[in-house]
């Protein structure tokens, strides 16, 4: 079978991320010794130089981890909202929706403290030599992918007559950063400087990481990040706005670890995130599956699979959330998808059909009834984390971008590790990004935006609420084989994350191995798809009712035949859906392996 790159194999480290800079500092943390959880953080922090468009340290990860022999486990960097951050407060300031940029949107930060917490707990590496990487990057340069420049242009007019801060770091002497010519971040470098500076007389490994949590939770960090929340901010609402974030709230927060959400699916099993993610989704369409599947990539596959998502994305919709109790145990049950199950139909639905778990009645936010009713200003594609590549015929925006609301869109990075020890670890870190809100002048980076995904309406369970973490639709995965860990994967792109990842996992599962190994390069390449007939998880969240957006190198009789059962089939570019990365580890052989996605050319997995 033809792929664009082989499946990389070996036996001493495999690393794949959304960035080859990213890949190979991970890579070369495990020649020094290191070990995935060392890597891991190590890329993390690189990522958020070279990919500042997609993840910064104020944004957010959920991370999955596999230690060598032991349990799946989640380490959760996604923060909670500010204790003044409530439906009532900003319905004071007259909006309907949080907004989608400045710091009314952003919940306290949680990528920084779940990376030092892994570091701490499952590392071996100091901090000063795992941020080695970052610091370098960010003062003396890197080439910085095209879509960094793209993105700056996007927001020039605002960078340069309102969040001036983010001008001085992204637009030095009126130009934004350019392939081929060395982009620095002094202040992003001179922030870790410091921290490492203050840490350093501290004590031993551990000691140095818990220092370097505190002054993030109520050092020098913490009070930069206080005061940028605290200025009036122009956000997609229109107006000016201060954020809600404090000192206490920062001081008050820390990652925790938690179970994985599983499903059992023919011999493997799927581990997520609970449902304060999109991450059950995935196991909920798997649930929906039927026990035998039509020919993979067929129009019976790919409608059958399209079908089972709308209907796991409206439980998602109806169901899923930080602020009221999930009967998740009743989402993933047999009795209640072999139900659901039956309302697939020959034919495309155009309706949000949300289930009732254990009897339950669902509740929708009233902004959902506005687009299940027809109100045309919600019956589009919101302005949320985009699909990778621009298409002359398909409406689905690519890299982050202006919207025509003149609102921003960000996308996300992913990163799997996998050492000879078998280690195993999947993170999607996001959020902050150079477009989400003004660059913290004394730090380098912004605060992220993460609230934007509540609703401002009581009583649901993703209600904005204090305390609470926002849903978000980052979601990496952990398979296991008979209960054994064997691949972790992700991508990014938002809502689409759970539907390309099934696209994936599937075609690993059904269509076998090659070279004694997964085939994980040849279901990255595979053509892949999405729909957004649901409400989109970001600001203005609107949605597209009967859509699906497939490359156009989907075969063109299943295209026809889909069109032909009433799905509203947008042709995309031939290489735009999906931005998956993977490792895995066969525990027969000890053989490791890695691919990552050839889209948007600067995903890459290296290893040997």
């Amino acid at each position: 079978m033809f792929t664009t790159r082989p499946t990389l194999q070996g036996t001493f480290g495999m690393v794949s991320s959304t960035h080859w800079l990213a890949s190979q500092s991970a890579m070369a943390v495990l020649e020094d010794g290191g070990n995935a959880y060392d890597a891991a953080v190590a890329a993390a922090f690189v990522l958020h130089v070279v990919e500042p468009h997609l993840n910064g340290p104020a944004g957010e990860v959920p991370i999955l981890l596999a230690p060598a022999g032991g349990e799946v486990r989640v380490l959760c960097g996604q923060g909670v909202a500010p204790a003044g951050a409530t439906v009532a407060h900003h319905r004071g300031l007259g909006l309907d929706l949080v907004p989608g940029t400045g710091p009314l949107a952003a919940a306290v930060p949680g990528a920084f403290d779940a990376w030092l917490l892994l570091l701490r707990d499952h590392g071996t590496k100091p901090l000063a030599e795992v941020l080695t990487y970052a610091i370098g990057y960010a003062e003396t340069g890197h080439a910085p992918v095209e879509r960094v420049g793209e993105t700056v242009e996007t927001v020039r007019e605002l960078f340069e007559t309102e969040w001036t801060s983010s001008a001085e770091v992204y637009l030095p002497g009126g130009r934004s950063p350019q392939p081929g010519e060395p982009f620095r971040n002094p202040a992003l470098a001179a922030t870790w400087k410091r921290l490492l500076a203050e840490v350093r007389g501290a004590g031993d490994r551990e000691a140095q990481i818990e220092a370097a949590r505190r002054v993030w939770r109520s050092g020098f960090v913490a009070e930069a990040l206080v005061r940028q929340a605290r200025r009036p901010t122009l956000d997609t609402s229109g107006g000016h706005h201060t954020g809600t974030l404090t000192a206490d709230d920062l001081a008050a927060w820390s990652a925790t670890y938690e179970p994985a959400a599983t499903y059992d699916w023919n011999g493997w099993t799927l581990c997520k995130a609970g449902p304060w993610s999109q991450g059950p989704v995935l196991l909920q369409q798997l649930a929906l599956l039927p026990p035998e599947l039509p020919p993979y990539g067929s129009a019976d596959y790919v409608h059958l699979l399209i079908e089972g998502c709308k209907l796991a994305m409206a439980d998602r919709e109806a169901w899923y959330g930080d602020a009221a109790e999930v009967p998740l145990a009743d989402l993933l049950s047999a009795r209640y998808n072999a139900a659901r199950r039956q309302l697939v139909a020959d034919t495309a639905s155009h309706e949000l059909r949300p289930g009732s778990p254990g009897g339950r009645a669902p509740r929708l936010s009233a902004h959902a009834h506005a687009v299940l009713t027809g109100e045309p200003e919600f019956r589009v594609m919101g302005a949320g984390e985009p699909t990778v590549a621009k298409s002359a015929t398909s409406p689905v925006p690519g890299g982050p971008d202006v919207a025509a609301d003149g609102g921003t869109r960000g996308d996300t990075c992913h990163l799997d590790v996998v050492d000879r020890w078998g280690n195993m670890v999947a993170a999607t870190p996001s959020g902050g990004w150079l477009q989400s809100n003004p660059v913290v002048p004394e730090l380098g980076f912004p605060l992220g935006t993460r609230l934007q995904m509540t609703w401002l309406e009581e009583g649901l369970p993703n209600s904005l609420t204090p305390g609470r973490r926002p849903r978000t639709t980052l979601s990496p995965s952990i398979a296991l084989r008979d209960g054994v860990p064997v691949m972790a994967f992700g991508t990014p792109g938002g809502d689409q994350q759970d539907q390309w990842q099934l696209h994936f996992f599937l075609a690993v599962a059904l269509r076998g191995a090659v070279r004694g190994g997964l085939d994980l390069q040849g279901a990255i390449d595979a053509p892949n798809w999405h729909n957004d007939a649901f409400p989109g998880s970001f600001y203005p969240r609107g949605m597209r009712p009967g859509s699906v957006t497939v490359e156009s190198r989907t075969d063109r009789e299943v295209v026809q035949e889909l069109r032909r059962r009433g799905h509203d089939v947008t042709l995309g570019h031939p290489w735009s859906e999906g931005r998956l990365c993977a490792v895995a580890r066969d525990p027969r052989t000890g053989i490791l392996s890695a691919a990552a996605n050839p889209r948007g050319m600067q995903g890459y997995a290296v290893g040997r």
